[in-house]
This record gives C-alpha cells, sequence and structure tokens, in this order.
C-alpha cells in the first residue's frame, strides 16, 4: 500500500515525533530493535525516533563497509556519543568488496550491496542479539524511484512486494516513509540533532559504489573518496542541496611531463533542489571549477581530466549509478 505523502508544508514535526515514538514502541513491545545509523539525515531521524521509543533496547551499529567517505565512522560515532547514543562500529569492509568483485552493472551493484547489509551483515546482528525488527529510515521519494523502475534503492522491500520477514528473518520499520527529505530536516532538528546532521547533504545508501562507474574496487574507491574530500571541501559554502565527485569507468588521454598519460576521468556534480524530485546543475562560478579541477589532478593519483555535468533533473538523475 503507498504511503500518502504528509508535506513538509502540512508536517507538524513535534505531532509527529510522539505518533511515530508511540508506533515504534507498539510494534516492538517488550522486545529488542536494531538499525543501520549511515549519519545520513534519515538514518539520524530514525535512530532519536528508536532511541526515544525504546531507550537501551534499540541497538545501533554503523555498518563500516569500506566504501563510506573520509574519517566517516569516527566522525558520526563520536556525535551520537554526544548525543547520548552508543554505536557500535561493525566492519564488514570484506563482506562488501568481495560481493562488489566483478559486479559492473549499476543495479546488479546496488542488489549486491543490499543482498550483503541484510542477508549476510544484518542477518547475523540480528541472530547475535535476538532482536526482531530492524528500524531503517526509507522516505518516499526512495520508494517513488524505486517502484516507477528509475533506480533500485536498496531500503524498499515491501512496496515491491518482497516480505523481509521471509526473506531476511526480521520485520521492517519504517517511520519516516510519508515523507520527503525537506521534511525529514525538519523532524530531525525537532528531535534536537545539531544542524551539521539535519541539514546534512544526501549521500546514497550504496556510498561511494554509487559514484563509482563500473567494478567498484577498494583501489577505485579510493580515487573517488579522495576526489569527494575535495569537492565536498571547496563546495561546503555553495549552498547546494548536493554536490559529488563520479569516477568514470574509461580512461582518457592527457598528458603529464610533455608524455601521453592514458588515466581516469573525474565528473564532478552540483545540485539545487528541495526534495530531489526535480534539480538543477548549480551555476559555479569558473574560478570554483578551476580550482576543483586543479586539486583534483594535482592530488588524486591517475587522474587527468576533470568535466562538469550540466544536465538537469529530469532526464538525468543525481546521482550517476
Amino acid at each position: 500500500m503507498k504511503a500518502v505523502e504528509i508535506t513538509a508544508k502540512d508536517l507538524r514535526p513535534e505531532d509527529f515525533i510522539k505518533e511515530k515514538v508511540k508506533d515504534i514502541s507498539q510494534a516492538v513491545g517488550q522486545g529488542l530493535a536494531i538499525n543501520a545509523l549511515s549519519g545520513g539525515v534519515d538514518s539520524s531521524a530514525v535512530t532519536m525516533l528508536g532511541h526515544k521509543a525504546l531507550g537501551d533496547r534499540l541497538k545501533t551499529y554503523f555498518i563500516n563497509n569500506g566504501i563510506m567517505r573520509q574519517g566517516e565512522p569516527e566522525e558520526i560515532v563520536s556525535i551520537f556519543k554526544r548525543l547520548g547514543v552508543p554505536v557500535e562500529v561493525i566492519d564488514a569492509q570484506d563482506n562488501f568488496f568481495s560481493a562488489l568483485k566483478g559486479v559492473t552493472d549499476p543495479e546488479k551493484k546496488r542488489e549486491a550491496i543490499t543482498q550483503t547489509f541484510y542477508k549476510d551483515v544484518f542477518a547475523e546482528l540480528v541472530k547475535k542479539s535476538g532482536a526482531k525488527y530492524l528500524l531503517q529510515g526509507t522516505i518516499l521519494t526512495d520508494v517513488d524511484e524505486t517502484v516507477a523502475g528509475i533506480k533500485r534503492q536498496h531500503n524498499v522491500f515491501m512496496q515491491l512486494g518482497i516480505d523481509p520477514q521471509a526473506a531476511f528473518g526480521y520485520k521492517i520499520i519504517e517511520p519516516l516513509v510519508e515523507l520527503r527529505k525537506d521534511g525529514v530536516r525538519k523532524v530531525a532538528a525537532a528531535l534536537g540533532m545539531p544542524e551539521k546532521i539535519y541539514n546534512r547533504m544526501p549521500f546514497p545508501g550504496p556510498a561511494l559504489a554509487a559514484r563509482v562507474i563500473g567494478e567498484a574496487t577498494p583501489e577505485r574507491i579510493k580515487v573517488a573518496r579522495l576526489a569527494t574530500m575535495i569537492v565536498e571541501e571547496e563546495l561546503s559554502a555553495s549552498r547546494a542541496f548536493q554536490y559529488m565527485a563520479i569516477l568514470h569507468q574509461d580512461r582518457v588521454t592527457g598528458m603529464r611531463d610533455g608524455k601521453r598519460d592514458f588515466g581516469l576521468q573525474i565528473e564532478i556534480r552540483s545540485w539545487d533542489s528541495t526534495d530531489a524530485r526535480k534539480a538543477q546543475p548549480t551555476r559555479l562560478p569558473y574560478e570554483i571549477l578551476d580550482k576543483l579541477a586543479s586539486r583534483i589532478v594535482g592530488e588524486v593519483p591517475g587522474v587527468v581530466s576533470v568535466t562538469y555535468n550540466i544536465t538537469q533533473k529530469p532526464p538525468s538523475t543525481i546521482e550517476a549509478v
């Protein structure tokens, strides 16, 4: 059954929080629930809702899948420790890179990450903890894009007729599925989260694997991670909705020290949007683009070309993969 949208305009965050805390508490009863915290606003809001509803009967994990941004596990665990929420880091890098080995098709890559996350890593955590429920931050845009066949989001199941209990051995609770990103930000702010969380830029569930076209090997992820760090440093003051660096699959001809260098190509994308359904490329000053290109080719080994995407969504999408 399709969720009925609550628009950011109509949303009353305090009432929404009370209702969802009650729903979570009733669903879980006296049992245990688990959730995965990525640090994005969706998973962060769900973590705080679950914490308010269940206290220490919610076990929160940060899954270190090897495809996150620079220093992300340490930063997120530190923020939530200050909020009074203990987070356990699970090192699952080998699991994910094994599942991604040799996979180049975008949908198969997403499916490999989905199956590894839910059937491998989380199934084991469920078994160890005895939890019967998983809280996750699915939002309405995730559902819309998946059901429409635009892009398979890793966290959409019931809307596709997949029973998580039968497939993975636990039930999934989705407190945010009536909201889009702008509504989730209002809820996160009302939950008392710091601005660096509730205004945090969206980041895809498949993480940097969604920013690598072709096979997501540890080496290629490292290139995307370094380029991402530069893009986020340089565009942090731009007020754009989302910005990213994408590693292309094909190599291109370049020159270094007067010799041919058959190297890597990074595409930069920056978007202005409200809810991610439509987006316009940010009109970045040429001086910023020039600095981005100079830093990336100078600081990221092997890169000889940097491009900027200027196609709006639709027909483009925010992520490349």
